[in-house]
């Protein structure tokens, strides 16, 4: 024991307020070389200890403004000088758009920094060995004891002392700490130290290239992507005529579809047809939508044939001629669906409530603009009288 070298005294306490106090009496007499160990954040520990502001913000700052004007800098030369383009009219130093990046840069210089300074400076890397590692001491603080050190390097240390002082403390398990007898010599270039980055390097860039650009593709299972089908509008090898997309079966009905028996009827033949809808605001609400979408183009919005096409299409009549207001709604439905002169069915494009819809819209069209006087609520009129 006499050949080796002190490295600190330690103590252990029972409770977060025991140690706190010991902290306060030991930056009250004077050391400034000591620690404190806990199994969790103590609140209040570092105003016990004294400590002055750490440094380290320092670091922190330093880092994260050098990333930041190097990612400024950076793109400016290549927006500027290397490679300028003109994207969306902005001009070559737009820095809005450099503003993500250059946050990004920040973040990511400083964190790196600083974690460098910590294990380079503080934690003397590659030498990753501490005297108080694997000790008694060490072991009780990571559980359910508070500890107190005072190292070697302390102007006021002696040992004997510092040993009465704990006694008088309340300090238990009082031991003193040596630096180990022969410390290995680690350095940075040792070539064991070298293959292991090298190897860790190696597998860890397989490990990547295989995930993001193997693994990721394999499918777990192919029944989804390989299934027996033609895909749209593709050449059939399977039918004679070659067309993929096939006409459904002749004389065939969908579950839950009711067919038009007047398919290809003139309009002359409807007498038994009704609009199945009530006339309701919501329902000629939407009839308005679907008219303006798909009637209005020839019709016009008011259904007065102001065609907004007349110059690529023969105009159609006024929907608010004799006939057309005297046509029970099951003509105008069998118009909308089988088609008439030279407008199309519009049975696939729109459905059969929709059309009904249309119809009601129809109606409140030919209503506002043919009005006649008994319309007029007088009621209301000799009210506001």
């Amino acid at each position: 024991m006499e050949n080796k070298k002190i490295y600190t005294v330690t103590a252990l306490f029972d409770t977060p307020d025991e140690i706190t106090d010991a902290a306060k009496a030991t930056a009250g007499a004077g050391y400034t070389k000591f620690d404190i160990n806990t199994p969790y954040p103590v609140h209040g520990m570092e105003k016990a200890m004294k400590l002055k502001p750490s440094y380290l913000g320092y670091v922190t700052l330093f880092f994260g403004l050098s990333g930041a004007a190097f990612a400024m800098l950076f793109m400016s030369w290549v927006s500027i000088y290397n490679y300028p383009l003109v994207i969306g009219g902005k001009p070559f130093f737009s820095w809005p758009a450099f503003v993500p990046i250059t946050f990004e840069v920040t973040v990511l210089s400083a964190a790196i920094g600083t974690v460098g300074v910590l294990i380079a400076l503080m934690f003397r890397f590659p030498n990753t060995a501490h005297p108080l590692h694997d000790t008694n001491y060490m072991k009780k603080v990571s559980a359910d004891k508070f500890g107190l050190n005072i190292t070697s390097l302390d102007p006021l240390f002696d040992e004997n002392k510092i040993k009465e002082f704990f006694k008088g403390l309340g300090g238990k398990e009082i031991e003193t700490i040596y630096e180990e007898d022969k410390k290995a010599e680690i350095k940075v270039f040792d070539y064991r130290f070298i293959m292991t980055l090298v190897l860790v390097a190696i597998v860890t860039a397989g490990t990547t290239y295989f995930v993001l650009n193997k693994l990721l593709y394999m499918q777990p299972f192919t029944w989804m992507g390989e299934q027996d089908k033609v895909i749209a509008q593709s050449e059939s090898n399977f039918y004679n005529d070659g067309f993929s997309m096939r006409l459904p079966v002749e004389g065939t009905v969908a579950r839950g579809y009711l067919p038009y028996e007047y398919k290809g009827a003139p309009d002359s033949v409807i007498k038994f047809i009704s609009n199945p809808l009530p006339f309701t605001k919501d329902i000629i609400e939407k009839g308005k939508m679907r008219f303006d979408t798909y009637c209005s183009p020839c019709h016009g919005y008011f259904g007065q044939s102001d065609s907004r096409l007349h110059d690529q299409f023969p105009k159609p009549p006024t929907l608010h001629s004799d006939k057309v207001r005297n046509w029970p709604d099951g003509n105008i439905y069998n118009v909308i669906t089988n088609g008439q002169n030279v407008m199309p069915s519009y049975e696939k494009q729109i459905s059969r409530e929709d059309r009904w819809a249309i119809i009601h819209y129809v109606r409140v069209l030919q209503r506002s603009l043919n009005a006649k006087d008994s319309d007029i609520d007088t009621s209301q009129v000799k009210r506001e009288k």
